[in-house]
This record gives structure tokens, C-alpha cells and sequence, in this order.
């Protein structure tokens, strides 16, 4: 049994036991949202679990198989099978070590806003919006949409979506940043080549105890109702249920409106709000070492950090990485594992010269 690091299996023996005592006890589910994220933490460790000894158990099937390879050469090809899907498995291990910071194991609250270009770019923020919101199915995450302002002709205005799962943040960091898409536009008649922009924003979902330092002062929020408009039956529609906060003091807006009562929503906002709050600390620490490392940089439209081309060809390039697919259709189908896996091993080897 391996023990120690991160690969402690009695260790997290023990943690998922815990847990399992807590699922136990009266009163479990007095507190929703506390039941659900001790849930939801002892499913990840059930599925962590199961990963490892399936892995012990296909290393020492391989062993036995090479052992008798000395006698049988067919003994040998069938271990060099199961060694191959052993690499694979643990290359998948491996990044899962490398998600170690505060919040990787969070939730994600993710956001999309179209740059300027009108419709054209408000579709291509509705096509990422699908892209992601695949990349979440093919994880097995749950994808909630918080708020949904839909174009004036097609597209979106801008959407926030909220992504359950183990790791979600620790996957979706990797898309934060400008996105650029080339292509014959729809939209124009005249079947011109147009180059469009939107900005993904990603944030973890914080609970009251992560964001402890953070407090919302009344006097500093403005609040702001409004009726809903996306989909969610009459009672969405005709009240204004929706709520918008204004952060006087930055400028940051949130809005929900996926709730039914504007109490729900205003709740919603606010969580959405602290996280972006701390966000903002956390950036302004960053930006602090940065300055004393000397590698600041200025983030703007300009600085894309990929590109989805339709034409003339077929590619989607990653800058940061040089991660590049031709199948640009199986990456909006949501096919985003290899420039995740390829920022985080990136961003580790970074991390790792530093200290």
C-alpha cells in the first residue's frame, strides 16, 4: 500500500471514512449546502481511491506478466499492452498533483463577454459558451448558468456560468484570458473574413470561510432589480426577480437571475461578488511580485492567449503553450484536455524555478 505524499491511500482511507461517519449522522442534511460539499468530497476521494488501486493492480499484473515472458514471448507483448494504458493513466495522475493551490479543488464561476464587433463577436461568446459548456459534460461536472444576457440579433451579451465539480477551477484557470476567432463571418453578406474577440473570466466559488477577510459594507453596494431574460417560465419573466450589484468602490458589477425569488438571487450575487473581491486582492498580491520579478505585463485584447482559426485553414493555437490542433470543430465540440494539461505543466515548471 502506498503511503505518504500525495499518493497517502491510508491516508485518504481514513478522510473518506470520516466523511462516511458525517453522511451517517442525524441531522445530516439540516444544512443543504454543507451535506452537498461533504458529498461531493467523498465521491472525489471514492473515485481517487478507485484510480490508485486500479493502477497498483495493473502494475502488478504487468510484473507477473514479465515474469513469465521469460518462458512465453506472448506473456510479454500483453504486459507491454497494459503498460501503455498505465502510462496514459498515470500521465492523467500527474497532472491531478499538479492542481496543489488554495482554490483548485473549488468550484468555478466562469464568464463570458464578447469584445466589439456587435453581433459577430457576440456569437462567438455564445459558441465558447457551448464549448465549455461540453468540456463540462465530458468531465462529468455540473454546469448551472447564474446569469444570461442574450444579443441583440444572435449570440450573447455576456453569460456566468457556475461549474461544480473536484477540481473545476483548478481545470478552468487555464482559460482565462482573450480569445480570438477567425472565420468567413455569417453575418456578413458579402462573405468577408472577420476576426472576432471574447474574454473569459474565471474565478473559484467561495464559501464563507475562504472568504473570511472579505466583507460586503451595505453603504459601498448599490443593488438593482430588473426582470430576467432568459429562459425560466412566467414567474422568471414578469417579476423582477433578477438582481445586479454594483462594488462602488471598484466598479465590479455581478448579476444573477437564474433564481426564482429575488432574495435567492441577491444571495447568489453576493457570494459571486466576494469571489470576485478576492479575486482582485489575489491579483494585486500578484501583480506586486511580478513588479519585483520585472516580468509585468499589461493584459488587453491585444494579448490573446488563443486562437480558434476556421479560415483559410483549420487550427486552434494556444500562445502561451504553442499547443496547436487542426480539428478546430472537435475543440468547440469541447476537446480541451491537451492545452489545460499543457498550461498546468507549464505554469508547475514555472512555479518550480522560482522557489
Amino acid at each position: 500500500m502506498i503511503s505518504g505524499g500525495p499518493f497517502d491511500l491510508p491516508g485518504k482511507e481514513k478522510l473518506r471514512a470520516e466523511l462516511e461517519e458525517k453522511m451517517a449522522e442525524p441531522g445530516f442534511w439540516d444544512n443543504p449546502e454543507e451535506a452537498q460539499k461533504i458529498m461531493q468530497k467523498s465521491n472525489a476521494l471514492k473515485v481517487t481511491l478507485d484510480d490508485c488501486r486500479h493502477l497498483l493492480d495493473s502494475l502488478s499484473e504487468a510484473e507477473v506478466l514479465h515474469e513469465l515472458g521469460h518462458e512465453e514471448a506472448e506473456y510479454l507483448a500483453e504486459a507491454e499492452a497494459i503498460l501503455s494504458d498505465l502510462s496514459v493513466k498515470l500521465d492523467h495522475a500527474e497532472l491531478q498533483l499538479l492542481l496543489g493551490d488554495k482554490y483548485d479543488a473549488s468550484n468555478a464561476i466562469l464568464s463570458l463577454h464578447p469584445g466589439a464587433g456587435g453581433t459577430e463577436s457576440q456569437d462567438w461568446a455564445d459558441m465558447l459558451l457551448r464549448m465549455y459548456t461540453r468540456w463540462g459534460e465530458r468531465q462529468g461536472f455540473i454546469v448551472e448558468m447564474l446569469d444570461y444576457q442574450p444579443g441583440d440579433e444572435a449570440g450573447i451579451k455576456s453569460v456566468t456560468l457556475l461549474v461544480k465539480g473536484e477540481n473545476a477551477y483548478g481545470y478552468l484557470k487555464a482559460e482565462k484570458g482573450v480569445h480570438r476567432l477567425v472565420r468567413i463571418s455569417p453575418f456578413d453578406a458579402s462573405g468577408r473574413r472577420h476576426t472576432s474577440f471574447a474574454a473569459v473570466d474565471v474565478i473559484p466559488e467561495v464559501d464563507d470561510e475562504t472568504a473570511s477577510g472579505i466583507e460586503l459594507n451595505p453603504d459601498e453596494i448599490r443593488v438593482d432589480t430588473f426582470r430576467a431574460s432568459g429562459a425560466g417560465g412566467q414567474h422568471v419573466n414578469k417579476t423582477d426577480s433578477a438582481v445586479r450589484l454594483t462594488h462602488l468602490p471598484t466598479g465590479i458589477v455581478v448579476q444573477c437571475q437564474n433564481e426564482r425569488s429575488q432574495i435567492s438571487n441577491k444571495a447568489t450575487a453576493e457570494k459571486i461578488l466576494k469571489a470576485k473581491l478576492l479575486e482582485l486582492k489575489r491579483e494585486e498580491q500578484e501583480k506586486e511580485r511580478a513588479s519585483i520579478r520585472g516580468d509585468l505585463q499589461e493584459i488587453g485584447w491585444g494579448s490573446q492567449i488563443r486562437s480558434y482559426v476556421f479560415h483559410p485553414y483549420s487550427m486552434v493555437k494556444d500562445h502561451r503553450t504553442n499547443v496547436e490542433v487542426g480539428n478546430v470543430y472537435g475543440v468547440m465540440d469541447g476537446e480541451l484536455d491537451g492545452f489545460i494539461d499543457a498550461f498546468l505543466r507549464m505554469e508547475a515548471a514555472r512555479a518550480s524555478k522560482e522557489e
